[in-house]
């Protein structure tokens, strides 16, 4: 077993018991070091690795949760502990030669046998598979019987007690793509045949209710009906043929959890009703829960104590109090109130059908057992009756799943976190918030522009691989995303879009960015098979759309409808359903989804889906857990193979994750409580009005450029550097906890001439400043300004650090933009001394003072000299603005100063498309030789501008404000002053008064 660690990340064979696992540290990361033998014991694992730039002094915890909220000073809550100690004794159990040992009936035993040895034709069931059923069958039918394993049975009745009251619940945590359905059918068969050829037996029912979160998992357990033409007892031989009448006398009940949900029995609107009601009491209208569950399981009337099997369980709890919670805001909130209102209905439903028909276990699948936020326990916090675990670790170690890839590190340096692994913290609020259907796609963040591309470009490749290894089906990419608008503005970018013209008619405005996830062909026609798909996974899990999702799936909906007809069926299928059979059917040679190569997903995809040719995820939304991490994650980790090679072992497979933030959860650290600290009031004092200073309040520049010959002019501020911060990592190394690793990058496979990057600039140049009156834009100046954009780029104005290059211009819309406004500042300073420019002042408001400062504050504070500043005291933000404030009350020429805090003086200026305020740090009026009536009014700026955003700041006050605002010759007279250094102000500010002096006639 000596090989490298990297080198081969699968150490088992899928269906044997674990004999090996990988040498991990304390803190879960990989060592390059041989294998260790045995088993891995259950534990909280991360199964990816941590970014490779890390903090000195960072401690981090293994824990899915930060504090589990229920460990006391006595106890630890450790419920790993409890099920390291049920492994040890059902893997002694299992090792036991003789069935006659066993302790169970003939029919377990027999089912045992037939499930460990017998020679399958197809897939045979998974180690952890057979050891989920061996664990319940172990608990139910031995340890029972045992005084030696009474403690254990203890535990599972305290832990429900405390939390599922009057139910027995056992969990069964299981690693998505570990095949929880097969574990479902074996459930089933075991109780079934027990319960017929031991009809008096308390231990066994051959009635099931099965509770799904949704349709779409309910549609996919069909296999678990014995009639069912795929049935998973004949097609996958998981029960012996002369056991198959037995299994046939099931009872079996899918349904998802909605239909608990108490219906209204009246269908009459509010005014029929209070004809109805008339004087009397309320009319109770609502269905009882006898009814409710005669509707949902009317198949199981008759039976007592039936099995409920839960389907991704963790959303099933009994909410409890928690004073000491932390409160929830935003969308967090809501989340929670979302999963609240879900596992209360889904308990409660439970619970009805215990007091009519008595149940007699409840079996838990998932591959994440943890109670949700809002819940009163500790987000993260598993569930205390898990009674097994197959962990993602776990099935990663013996190939069952594909090993999930993630950011490791890029070329953004100071960083610790890679700017792809946590992509939301980077564009959350750059994502537009609310946008009609004819909502700009080229507006969403250049940040998610760069992921996108950057994981097309290795889907592409793997695409590639594909077709040349003869694989009939594409890969499949899934964009997570947060809302409707996010989504259909990531749909629509990706796969092309249409708009109505002026005659209302549908017209392609874009093909589509990614040319492998086009929905419309080279004429702009849509495909009559598209290869991208918006879903609602929300919505249609709930059974229900929108009339807005439908409208904007319309074409995908219609196109999908027509198809169905080709292949001979006509019958009527609503909308919901058709999306849901798509869904269902991605990767699957000659089913509706075959072709899908790109699902773009409103909500999360936590759960119900289970295509196994997924290879590439991107998120784009916040994740608050390492738990909806993983449930997201899981979407992509179904193989597609599952033939073994020369060694008995699967092939390592991969999927590649972007977005999705999996991290550790470092330990809470409780703050002392502090001293409230000291507020200060700031304010204008009235015995100091002579010290006043007015200001204009601008809302705009006019600038009056000729309509016949442009000129641009130049200098070291027309320069603009292409900011890695601003589109991303152009490179980001993705790695595994274990297995292969590569890197992702956004170099384009064609560079651009310099002439279309200068033609695609000159468009942006001519539709964002030069229109007429009428708002068209002045075509016959386009030559003109393509002539002065291919001179910016020529003469080295534009500057591509690193890996990134010129045509990064063309693909992202808000660098052009940025570009645009160097060089319509070079055009602008050529007429900024003839007159031209006017700032355009507020009608309403057009006028500051301040005498309207007004506020208190907790920061350090400078008292002001009473001869100079008209505000008491000078809030000290940093020592640079405290130096300052010295400097002004001790030059002479200085008559008045106010710094710019609730003084309300702000500078428009734009950055790229993007209207932004400048707040300057102080404004000194200074005696500039032109007597006191006719002070100079100085805006200073005492850090100096580094990076590109802040330049546009300098050069509006330089080239718009301060000439806008003099031309108007009612507001005085403006400069503007920087300052680079705190300990060079005094000496560079009474040489900026000597050359403001001496420019504008003064005496020194």
């Amino acid at each position: 077993m000596q090989h490298s660690f990297f080198d081969k990340p699968i150490l088992n064979s899928p269906y044997a018991e674990p004999q090996w696992h990988h040498a991990l540290d304390d803190d879960g990361q990989p060592l390059d070091a041989p294998p260790v033998e045995g088993r891995r014991p259950s534990a909280l694992i991360s199964p990816v690795p941590r970014p490779k730039r890390r903090r000195a002094g960072a401690q981090s915890s293994l824990s899915l949760h930060a504090d589990d909220g229920i460990s006391t000073d006595r106890q630890e809550y450790n419920v790993t502990q409890i099920v390291n100690e049920i492994r040890r004794s059902v893997s002694a159990w299992r090792s036991l030669p003789s069935s006659r040992d066993w302790n169970v009936t003939p029919a377990t035993a027999r089912l045992l046998q037939y499930w460990r040895t017998h020679d399958f034709e197809g897939i045979r069931p998974f180690f952890c598979q057979v050891e989920a059923v061996e664990t319940l069958i172990w608990l139910t039918e031995v340890a029972r019987k045992d005084p030696r394993h009474k403690r254990f049975w203890a535990h599972i009745e305290s832990a429900n007690a405390g939390a599922n009251p009057d139910l027995m619940r056992l969990a069964m945590k299981m690693a998505t793509g570990a095949g929880k359905t097969t574990v479902m059918a074996m459930l089933v068969a075991w109780q079934t045949i027990n319960a017929v050829r031991s009809p008096t037996s308390r231990l066994f029912t051959r009635g099931f209710l099965i509770v799904t979160p949704g349709i779409t998992i309910k549609d996919r357990l069909r296999v678990l009906q014995p009639g069912d033409p795929d049935s998973y007892y004949q097609s996958r031989e998981l029960v012996p043929d002369d056991m198959q009448a037995d299994l046939a006398k099931a009872k079996i009940v899918i349904t998802n959890y909605h239909a608990f949900q108490l219906r209204e029995l009246l269908n009459a609107n509010r005014t029929a009703r209070a004809l109805l009601q008339g004087r009397s009491a309320p009319l109770q209208s609502r269905e009882n829960e006898g009814q409710m569950v005669r509707r949902v399981a009317d198949a199981l009337m008759g039976i007592k104590n039936i099995a409920v099997i839960n389907d991704e369980a963790h959303h099933c709890y009994r909410q409890r109090p928690d004073p000491d919670g932390k409160a929830l805001t935003g969308e967090a909130r809501k989340e929670a109130e979302d999963n609240n209102k879900t596992a209360h209905l889904w308990i409660s439903g439970i619970e009805a059908f215990r007091r009519k028909l008595g149940v007699r276990a409840v079996y838990d699948l998932s591959a994440t057992p943890f109670f949700l936020s809002g819940s009163g326990w500790a987000e993260g916090t598993l569930f205390p009756w898990t009674v097994s675990d197959f962990s993602l670790m776990d099935a990663i170690e013996c190939g069952i799943v594909k090993l999930p890839r993630i950011p490791v590190d890029d070329n953004i340096p100071g960083a610790e976190m890679p700017v792809f692994r946590n992509l939301w913290d980077h564009i959350g609020k750059d994502v537009p918030k609310k946008g009609g259907l004819t909502a700009d796609p080229n507006r969403i963040p250049d940040k998610l522009k760069t992921a996108l591309h950057s994981l097309y470009k290795h889907y592409a490749q793997v695409d590639d691989a594909w077709r040349r290894e003869g694989i009939e089906v594409p890969p499949v990419f899934i964009v997570v995303c947060n809302t409707t608008t996010t989504s259909r503005l990531v749909y629509e970018w990706i796969s092309g879009w249409r708009r109505p013209n002026e005659d209302g008619d549908q017209v392609t405005e874009h093909h589509g960015h990614l040319p492998l996830f086009r929905n419309y062909d080279a004429y702009g026609e849509p495909l009559a098979k598209p290869n991208t798909l918006l879903i609602d996974s929300r919505q249609i899990e709930s059974g229900a759309l929108d009339k807005n999702f439908r409208k904007i799936a319309a074409a995908e909906i219609e196109t999908f409808r027509r198809e169905r007809k080709q292949r001979g069926d006509h019958s009527q299928i609503t909308d919901s359903e058709l999306l849901r059979e798509v869904m269902n059917t991605v990767g699957r040679k000659g089913r509706l989804g075959e072709h899908i190569r790109c699902v773009v997903s409103v909500s999360m995809l936590t759960e119900g889906w289970d295509a196994n040719t997924v290879t590439h995820i991107l998120g784009v939304r916040a994740f608050g857990t390492q738990l909806l991490c993983e449930q997201v994650v899981g979407r992509g980790l179904r193989r597609l193979s599952y033939a073994l090679n020369a060694e008995g072992l699967f092939d390592s497979e991969y999927a590649d994750i972007l977005g999705i933030p999996f991290n550790f959860t470092a330990k809470p650290v409780v703050a002392p409580p502090r001293a409230p600290r000291k507020t200060t009031y700031v304010k204008a004092l009235r015995e100091r009005t002579h010290l006043e200073i007015v200001f204009p309040r601008v809302t705009g520049y006019r600038v009056d450029l000729p309509d016949e010959r442009l000129q641009a002019t130049f200098t070291d501020e027309s320069s603009y550097e292409i900011d890695h911060e601003m589109i991303g990592a152009s490179q980001t190394d993705m790695q595994g906890i274990v297995g292969e690793g590569h890197t992702l990058s956004t170099e384009q496979a064609q560079t651009l001439r310099p002439s279309t990057i200068a033609m695609d600039l000159a468009k942006h140049v001519l539709n964002q400043h030069f229109r007429d009156q009428d708002g068209n834009p002045k075509y016959h100046l386009f030559g003109q300004i393509k002539t002065i954009c291919r001179r910016w780029i020529d003469e080295g104005h534009l500057k591509c650090p690193g890996d990134t290059q010129a045509w990064m211009l063309s693909f992202y819309p808000e660098i052009a933009a940025q570009a645009v406004e160097r060089i319509m500042a070079a055009i602008v300073r050529t007429v900024s001394d003839k007159g031209r420019i006017k700032a355009v002042i507020d009608p309403y408001n057009p006028s500051g003072s301040s005498r309207f400062v007004n506020f208190t504050t907790v920061k350090d504070v400078r008292a002001t000299d009473p001869e100079k500043c008209h505000v008491n005291f000078v809030v000290g933000d940093s020592d640079w603005e405290a130096e300052f404030a010295r400097v002004a009350e001790n030059h002479p020429r200085v008559a008045r100063y106010v710094k710019n805090q609730g003084l309300g003086f702000t500078i428009p200026y734009k950055d790229g498309p993007v209207a932004r305020a400048y707040i300057p740090d102080f404004i000194a009026c200074i005696d500039d030789g032109h007597g006191e009536d006719d002070l100079l009014n100085l805006i200073v700026e005492i850090k100096g501008f580094k990076n590109e955003q802040v330049k546009l700041k300098k050069q509006t006050v330089e080239q718009h404000w301060v000439p806008g605002v003099n031309a108007l010759s009612a507001h005085g007279r403006w400069a503007f002053v920087q300052f680079e250094s705190v300990f060079e102000i005094g000496r560079e500010f009474a040489e900026q008064i000597t050359a403001l002096t001496a420019s504008t006639g003064g005496q020194t």
